[in-house]
């Protein structure tokens, strides 16, 4: 029998965008846009855990309305324009890994500019790897 892989998924929302400022915590059908990414994360049944990166405290307190699991504030580094998304899924991959004391398989990247996601997206994809 093979055993369930480890997945951590990972929700970047910075605070600081530029072409759309504040985007990850305007409304759409009434919730900020992250709490719909939150929300999916939540119910999916392949996520081992999940977190938000974020280096804004707003973006933290409005996460926090929507899950027990606070996100960590990421470094100010970490939050330029310039950063790549890779930065941001390896200092989570660290984080979680040196908080739970064991490796992850797998990491999902969960853009929360993508609402429509559901969770089933995201079992679907991760059964898929």
């Amino acid at each position: 029998m093979i055993a369930k892989p480890r997945v951590l998924g990972v929700i970047p929302a910075r605070g600081g965008s530029k072409r759309l400022p504040r985007k990850n915590i305007m409304e759409l059908c009434g919730k900020p846009l992250v709490a719909w990414t939150i929300e999916a994360a939540q119910q999916a049944e392949t996520l081992t855990h999940w977190l938000v990166s974020t280096e804004d405290a707003e973006i933290k307190e409005i996460a926090a309305r929507y899950t027990d699991n606070i996100p960590f504030t990421r470094p100010e580094q970490l939050a330029g324009d310039k950063v790549r998304n890779i930065d941001v899924v390896l200092h989570a991959l660290e984080y979680m890994e040196h908080e739970t004391g064991q490796p992850y398989d797998m990491v999902v990247l969960l853009q929360p500019t993508c609402p429509i996601r559901k969770p089933e997206h995201i079992d679907m994809a991760v059964e898929k790897l």
